[in-house]
């Protein structure tokens, strides 16, 4: 393998990583919000058995 293809292909791999770190992301999440707690908070000091 020559120095040139070498550099290249280290050039693309470099490359195409901070494409992905820098573009805008693609998560497809739903907005839903905070969801509410419904449960009793722990009020003891000591764990239960």
């Amino acid at each position: 393998m020559n120095i040139s293809k070498l550099l290249s292909d280290m050039l693309v791999y470099v490359s195409e990583a901070a494409a992905r770190v820098f573009s805008p992301f693609d998560d497809r999440y739903p907005a839903i919000g905070v969801q509410p707690f419904e449960g009793e908070p722990y009020k003891g000091h000591v764990w239960a058995d």
